[in-house]
């Protein structure tokens, strides 16, 4: 199929997810509303309709409870097929949370800054775009403060999430280590999700009690993040999450400089604060000089989880890791994930016995990572593997269509059937529209 079908085939995928004044990433197993997935669907939008791109940032923070917090699930719609839902979440047992829609008490890797950033940049008429970014960028601005003033209990510029739906790398093998230090009960409930796609490539009954188990000590303290921070069995940076933030800071601090009215001089002031802070501490605590790549620290029990995930290189797209440590992360990085039977890039660690590429966050490919990827190597001027990184992403899609996720063995792509989870998935339209025309 050519690149021009192909890029109409997204644009519907993306028209066809839209549901008014926002996107759902696809039909039946996700039917809400997602943080990151949001964002990343704007910027497919962006180059195609940039009303719909702002509608669905403006809906997006439209949900932000009073504290600056955004929800990861909106529940804008009544449906029994997603579990856990609205009435098992409650977000009404925080004090703060929106009076106007249900949600989770949980968030996503704040992508919402840098996604403003490349609205500006696909943007052809900047003017107006600039105008639409003024009257929403506080709102994110509070977001921010939020996870600094919240989040960050030893105050090193560095952000904890208390659920690996945080993570937005649900079912990582990273968790595993995690999951061993607990011991939750056995809860009884239906899942949807399986009854869409193959429970093979779902997390477990038991790993969902493990999930459930966390969600209700947050509950039993209404979501407050000070005893969330003291009791919660899941404690992590991690660094894809905090780089996120970390390249969300930047943007800002980039976009109120260009909108340059003097009032946001503080705002300013308070984001350089908190970049330099947290840029010192990511380099010096999620660093593994052994791996020679960034790792998640479980704030828990005090240590880092030692493997190595897409995650891992996240640090390049927020221009993080100096040249001598890019290098090496890109030696590694190539070592492990780049054989040329391999697809760029797996979600983790290929030489790994934990390494599954059906299952989820535990091998697939994922098109927002490798996008990230691509333009976080580029950044740094490794030009021949984010031009292999980008081939591999359209490939892909090309081979099988929009899927949630992919098989990283290229073997398996042969008949087509190399997708899995969602069809039609939003995210994955929106960034290969991104790649096309970059």
């Amino acid at each position: 199929m050519c690149m021009k079908d192909l890029q109409n085939n997204a644009i519907t995928v993306l028209n066809n997810n839209w549901k008014d004044k926002f996107s759902i990433p696809c039909a039946k197993l996700y039917p809400f509303q997602w943080f990151w997935d949001s964002g990343l669907i704007a910027i497919g939008f962006a180059h195609f309709d940039m009303p719909k791109a702002e509608k669905e940032i403006e809906t997006l923070l439209d949900a932000q409870w009073s504290n600056g917090f955004i929800p990861h699930i909106i529940f804008h719609t009544e449906t029994d097929t997603y579990f856990p839902g609205p009435d098992f979440h409650r977000s009404d047992l925080h004090p703060e949370s929106s009076k106007k829609y249900k949600s989770t008490g949980m968030t996503q890797p704040p992508v919402t800054g840098f996604v403003l950033e490349d609205l500006y940049r696909i943007s052809k008429d900047r003017d107006a775009t600039l105008k639409f970014i003024e009257s929403v960028i506080d709102k994110v601005y509070k977001n921010h403060e939020y996870f600094y003033n919240q989040r960050d209990p030893q105050d090193e510029g560095l952000v904890y999430i208390y659920h690996n739906w945080e993570s937005g790398t649900d079912n990582s093998p990273i968790w595993d280590d995690i999951w061993d230090t607990m011991n939750p009960p056995e809860y009884t409930f239906e899942r949807r999700d399986t009854t869409h796609v193959d429970a093979a490539q779902r997390p477990s009954k038991r790993e969902y009690d493990h999930y459930l188990h966390i969600i209700e000590i947050a509950k039993q303290n209404n979501y407050n993040d000070q005893k969330i921070a003291e009791l919660s069995p899941f404690l992590v940076q991690d660094p894809l999450f905090n780089a996120v933030l970390l390249k969300s800071n930047q943007s800002l601090i980039d976009l109120y400089r260009i909108i340059g009215n003097k009032n946001n001089n503080d705002k300013i002031h308070q984001l350089q604060k908190w970049q330099d802070k947290g840029t010192k501490s990511f380099n010096n605590k999620l660093y593994d000089e052994e791996l020679g790549v960034y790792v998640h620290y479980d704030l828990r029990n005090e240590k880092l989880l030692k493997h190595i995930s897409s995650s891992s290189f996240a640090p390049l797209f927020a221009n993080l890791p100096s040249e001598t440590r890019a290098e090496k992360m890109v030696d590694i990085m190539m070592e492990k994930f780049g054989n040329p039977d391999q697809y760029l890039c797996a979600s983790f660690d290929p030489t790994s016995d934990r390494f599954n590429p059906k299952k989820y966050w535990r091998g697939p490919v994922w098109v927002n990572l490798n996008w990230m990827l691509y333009y976080g190597l580029k950044q740094y001027g490794f030009y021949d593997i984010a031009k292999r990184m980008k081939q591999d992403t359209i490939e892909i899609i090309e081979n099988n269509g929009f899927y949630e996720y992919f098989d990283s063995r290229k073997e398996e792509h042969k008949n087509g059937n190399a997708g899995y989870g969602g069809h039609n998935f939003s995210w994955s339209a929106a960034l290969f529209i991104d790649l096309l025309n970059e």
